[in-house]
Parts: structure tokens; sequence; C-alpha cells
């Protein structure tokens, strides 16, 4: 599964309240699978929450909820038959019960993940990254105010502006100690002797195990401000 990744300055730190999507289409417990599939058609949408009366946030429904239906001809023998002996007899009641009821409530994903407005993007990404989801409900008070895809975190991505560079350029000391704290805390970091600043040229020096290695520390040293030049001199153990 690819990372996401969004890069923000620590002083400017973007949130859920940023990005997300307002105006979220939701649907209620209570109905029927089939006016589950027409809302998703009709909207344009891939998943959105599910909410009782009082508009709290009780599940989410999304296509792959959807995938498997009996009414389609697509809930498949998900077993071989000498499986269907040896499957625990509750998960294949479970797989019947979603294949099979007509009711969104024995369908949809009940285990959700929320944020609130003020959540930072990069929790959001790990919190996506991890459990394998694609959007996210944003709450406030319990009830949702809006969404988070991972669409809306590539399109702030995308709305970063360039980076901005210091009117005067730090000197080549300066340069230096910004390289070693991008790879601090990080076990492929070089050694200080490793690191020569020359004129704003960052060289690059040192035993690596593989290009993965080399690449993170020339990204670390490129990333900062400053710097024009980045020479790599890393070696491979002989």
């Amino acid at each position: 599964m690819s990372s996401i990744a969004v890069f923000v300055a620590k002083e400017n730190t973007m949130r859920a309240i940023d990005v997300m999507a307002l105006g979220v289409v939701v649907a209620r417990p209570d109905i029927s699978v089939r006016e589950t599939a027409q809302m998703l058609a009709d909207y344009h949408v891939s998943g959105m929450p599910v909410v009782d009366r009082d508009g709290k946030l009780v599940g989410m429904v999304t296509e792959s909820d959807l995938l498997r239906r009996a009414e389609i001809g697509t809930d498949g023998a998900r077993h071989a038959r000498w499986q269907e002996w040896i499957a625990p007899k509750h998960e294949l009641a479970s797989e019947y019960v979603k294949t099979h009821s007509r009711r969104l409530s024995d369908v949809m994903t009940t285990r959700v993940f929320s944020v609130n407005e003020e959540t930072p993007l990069d929790e959001i990404a790990t919190l996506m990254e991890r459990h394998r989801i694609k959007r996210v409900p944003v709450l406030r008070d319990g009830k949702v105010v809006g969404l988070v895809s991972r669409a809306d975190l590539i399109r702030a991505l995308a709305s970063v502006g360039p980076e901005l560079r210091r009117s005067v350029a730090p000197g080549d000391a300066a340069i230096r100690e910004a390289v070693l704290s991008a790879m601090s805390g990080n076990r492929w970091a070089l050694q200080r002797r490793n690191v020569i600043v020359t004129n704003g040229v960052v060289h690059l020096w040192g035993v690596i195990t593989s290009r993965d290695e080399g690449n993170a520390i020339r990204v670390a040293a490129e990333n900062v401000p400053g710097v024009k030049e980045v020479r790599s001199h890393l070696e491979f153990p002989v």
C-alpha cells in the first residue's frame, strides 16, 4: 500500500477543518441496501457516514460493503467446499448476513475511525494508512460536520506553495547544522564528520548499505533551505 505524505511547515500545520468536505451526504441505518446503493450512485460518492436520528455517527458504508450481494449474483462461494467445513461458523454466518440482509445496519461498518476539526493532517494520513481506510468523518460534539478523504490530502499537497527561502542565505555552518538536524533520530543518519558544506554545496560522505538509505540522506539534505546542491560521495561496503 502506498504511503500518504503531507508536507507542511510545522509553524503552519494544516488541520482537518482546512481541507474537509462540507455538506456531507449521510445515510440512516434503517434504510435498505438498495436505497443505500441508490444514494451512492445519485450523489457520485464511494462512501458515506451513517448517523442515527440524533445525528450521531453510528457507522460507515462504502462501495466495498456492497460488492458481494445475492441480488446481483456476486455473493459467490467465498470458500471451497472443504473450507466451509473448517471455517468458523460465526464467520460463515457473518458473510451470509453481509451478502443477503436488506438492511443497511447489517452491512455497514460499525468500527469507525473519526477525527475532529483540529486534527492535524499528518495524524489523519497516519490513521488512513494504519487502518487501510480511504476517508474519515470529522466530528463536532459527536455529530458529522465534514469528511476528509485521501483525495483531500492529495489536493492539500498540490496546493502547497513553493518553499519560502530566506531572503539572506544562511551560512555554511548553519546549513550543516540544519542537515544534521533533518537526519537526527533516524538510524540511517550520517555522523557529523560525514557532512561538509562549502558555499552552500552539501557534500555527503560515508558508507551505506542500500540505495534507499542513500536516497533518504540526499532528500534530507535537499530539503534544507539555503542548500544550492547536494553531492553524494556515499559508498557501499567493500
